[in-house]
Protein backbone atom coordinates (compact mmCIF):
# COMPACT_ATOMS: atom_id res chain seq x y z
CA UNK A 1 0.00 0.00 0.00
CA UNK A 2 1.33 3.23 -1.04
CA UNK A 3 2.06 6.20 1.42
CA UNK A 4 -0.09 8.99 2.16
CA UNK A 5 0.32 11.93 4.03
CA UNK A 6 -2.54 12.65 6.37
CA UNK A 7 -3.65 15.70 8.02
CA UNK A 8 -3.71 15.26 12.06
CA UNK A 9 -4.43 17.97 14.98
CA UNK A 10 -2.79 16.69 18.01
CA UNK A 11 -3.51 18.11 21.79
CA UNK A 12 -0.47 18.21 24.07
CA UNK A 13 0.17 18.72 27.50
CA UNK A 14 2.71 19.50 29.61
CA UNK A 15 5.72 17.60 30.32
CA UNK A 16 9.08 18.49 32.14
CA UNK A 17 11.38 20.38 28.85
CA UNK A 18 8.33 20.53 25.99
CA UNK A 19 9.75 23.78 25.32
CA UNK A 20 5.80 25.58 25.25
CA UNK A 21 5.53 28.35 26.78
CA UNK A 22 5.27 29.39 30.72
CA UNK A 23 2.35 29.67 31.81
CA UNK A 24 0.63 27.57 28.86
CA UNK A 25 -1.74 24.32 29.69
CA UNK A 26 -0.51 22.65 26.89
CA UNK A 27 -0.91 23.34 22.86
CA UNK A 28 -2.91 22.18 20.04
CA UNK A 29 -0.56 21.21 16.46
CA UNK A 30 -1.44 20.58 13.34
CA UNK A 31 0.67 17.58 11.93
CA UNK A 32 1.41 16.15 8.65
CA UNK A 33 2.57 12.93 8.51
CA UNK A 34 2.90 10.21 6.20
CA UNK A 35 2.04 6.59 6.92
CA UNK A 36 0.30 3.25 4.32
CA UNK A 37 -2.77 4.44 6.86
CA UNK A 38 -3.98 6.82 9.31
CA UNK A 39 -3.25 5.04 12.31
CA UNK A 40 0.44 4.25 11.01
CA UNK A 41 0.24 8.23 10.91
CA UNK A 42 -1.28 8.88 14.23
CA UNK A 43 1.58 6.44 15.28
CA UNK A 44 4.27 8.12 14.18
CA UNK A 45 3.08 11.51 14.88
CA UNK A 46 2.98 10.56 18.57
CA UNK A 47 6.51 8.58 18.53
CA UNK A 48 7.67 11.26 17.14
CA UNK A 49 5.95 14.00 19.51
CA UNK A 50 6.96 11.84 22.69
CA UNK A 51 10.64 12.17 21.49
CA UNK A 52 10.72 15.91 21.24
CA UNK A 53 9.85 15.31 24.89
CA UNK A 54 6.18 16.72 23.67
CA UNK A 55 3.07 14.66 25.74
CA UNK A 56 0.72 13.96 23.75
CA UNK A 57 -3.30 13.34 24.64
CA UNK A 58 -5.78 13.22 21.70
CA UNK A 59 -5.27 13.00 18.07
CA UNK A 60 -7.37 13.78 15.29
CA UNK A 61 -7.08 12.71 11.93
CA UNK A 62 -8.74 15.07 8.91
CA UNK A 63 -7.67 12.69 6.24
CA UNK A 64 -5.59 12.77 3.09
CA UNK A 65 -4.80 15.77 0.88
CA UNK A 66 -7.42 14.06 -1.62
CA UNK A 67 -10.04 13.67 0.91
CA UNK A 68 -9.74 17.04 2.33
CA UNK A 69 -10.40 18.41 -1.13
CA UNK A 70 -13.19 16.38 -1.68
CA UNK A 71 -14.78 17.79 1.69
CA UNK A 72 -14.19 21.21 -0.11
CA UNK A 73 -11.16 22.10 2.35
CA UNK A 74 -9.25 25.34 0.68
CA UNK A 75 -5.40 23.85 0.91
CA UNK A 76 -2.96 26.90 0.41
CA UNK A 77 0.76 26.35 -1.56
CA UNK A 78 2.39 26.51 2.20
CA UNK A 79 0.84 23.66 3.49
CA UNK A 80 1.25 21.68 -0.14
CA UNK A 81 4.29 21.65 0.39
CA UNK A 82 4.53 20.88 3.73
CA UNK A 83 2.96 17.81 2.89
CA UNK A 84 4.66 16.82 -0.04
CA UNK A 85 8.20 17.13 2.08
CA UNK A 86 6.50 14.72 4.82
CA UNK A 87 6.19 12.33 1.92
CA UNK A 88 9.18 12.71 0.27
CA UNK A 89 11.09 12.47 3.69
CA UNK A 90 8.44 9.76 5.05
CA UNK A 91 8.38 12.56 8.42
CA UNK A 92 5.94 14.01 10.50
CA UNK A 93 5.72 18.45 9.44
CA UNK A 94 4.42 20.44 12.75
CA UNK A 95 2.86 22.80 10.55
CA UNK A 96 1.29 24.92 13.11
CA UNK A 97 1.85 25.13 17.38
CA UNK A 98 -0.87 27.54 18.84
CA UNK A 99 -0.13 27.17 23.09
CA UNK A 100 -3.21 26.82 25.16
CA UNK A 101 -3.05 29.54 28.27
CA UNK A 102 -5.72 29.82 31.09
CA UNK A 103 -8.84 31.81 30.92
CA UNK A 104 -8.97 35.02 33.55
Amino acid sequence: MAQQVYTLLVEVGRAPDDGLPEGSTGAGLVCYASGVDLDEAIRETVAVLKQADLAPLEVQGYGTLDERLAEGHEIPDEERALMARALDENAVMVAQMEPFFPEG
